[in-house]
């Protein structure tokens, strides 16, 4: 994912798509992103949602940390990178902060350090379901509409490329399930896939808008300052709540990594529906690095909390 993420950033840079490219690449990832969801629809089963919604006190908890909380984080940091970087890369920091937890590395990083993979699994797949309902409005909230493209054709936009596929994926789980489950590596390929052309339609339109002459190098220390600190208070809090709490070690370190990791894998085909082209690849900036920080983090931080490792 990490490489794909490279080439697709690469790829928009030397060859970003512009004018009547920009029209056939979006229609695209368009396609590819309802795929995404219907394919995400299929491999959710409704039994595992009811069982994961039985564990209401880890759900609301973790759902009001990784979308209220840190969407307040991430307009706090917006604003205090204000006078330092360009206002749509701001805004990108409080975009990051409405958005859901990651199903794929939160999981994968659960079960690296010894915890609760049937929790995670069920609460980032139920995260992303709200995700769909409660960003956009969270964002707009906050102070994010004057970019947002909402109104009649924005929601139309939401519902037919995200909430319908995945609707539709689950009505066909009957039938459709067993391939998506009989071909993991194939459907993985499909996901990650749809992912890099989302984030190479939105960065073609960041490099159109001038990108690399609006970041400088002060800009770039500037924008990982305020990511690690994103970081810090993400990570940081998250494992405090859920001592708090009183959580077992094995859904405590479910919840780090659930309530710290956010998902581009939502957030590069939202933005594509939310923003216009030319604002799309400058809000998701902060996304991007801090997907790739997240996967930095966690590699050493999963190896510390899993017992055998100790």
């Amino acid at each position: 994912m990490v490489r794909l993420l490279a080439l697709a950033i690469v790829l928009a840079t030397l060859l970003p798509a512009t004018g009547a490219g920009r029209d056939a690449a979006q229609l695209v990832s368009n396609m590819a992103v309802f795929l995404l969801f219907f394919l995400n629809g299929m491999r959710l089963s409704r039994t595992e949602v009811a069982r994961g919604i039985g564990n209401w006190r880890f759900l609301a908890v973790l759902a009001a940390w990784s979308f209220l909380v840190l969407a307040l984080v991430g307009l706090g940091v917006s604003r205090l990178m204000a006078p330092m970087l360009p206002p749509l890369v701001t805004l990108g920091f409080l975009y990051l902060g409405t958005l859901p937890t990651t199903v794929q590395s939160a999981t994968a990083y659960t079960s690296m350090a010894g915890g609760n993979v049937a929790i995670a699994v069920v609460a980032a797949a139920l995260l992303n379901i709200m995700g769909v309902f409660v960003s956009v409005p969270l964002f707009t909230v906050l102070g994010g509409g004057a970019e947002a493209q909402l109104g009649a054709s924005g929601l139309t936009k939401i519902v037919m490329i995200l909430i319908l596929p995945f609707a539709l994926g689950q009505l066909l789980q009957a039938k459709g399930g067993k391939f998506v489950t009989d071909n993991p590596v194939l459907v993985r390929w499909m996901d990650r896939t749809a992912i890099a052309i989302a984030v190479y339609v939105a960065f073609s339109g960041a490099v159109e808008q001038g990108i690399w002459c609006l970041l400088d190098a002060g800009s770039w220390g500037w924008l990982l300052a305020g990511l690690t600190g994103m970081l810090i208070i993400a990570y940081g809090g998250a494992w405090l709540v859920g001592g708090a709490l009183r959580l077992e070690k094995p859904d405590r370190i479910a919840f780090l990594f659930g309530g710290a990791h956010k998902s581009v894998a939502m957030g590069a085909p939202l933005a594509l529906v939310l923003f216009p082209a030319s604002s799309a690849g400058l809000i998701l900036v902060p996304l991007l690095i801090y997907h790739l920080l997240q996967l930095v983090v966690s590699a050493p931080l999963a190896n510390r909390l899993n017992p055998a490792g100790q």
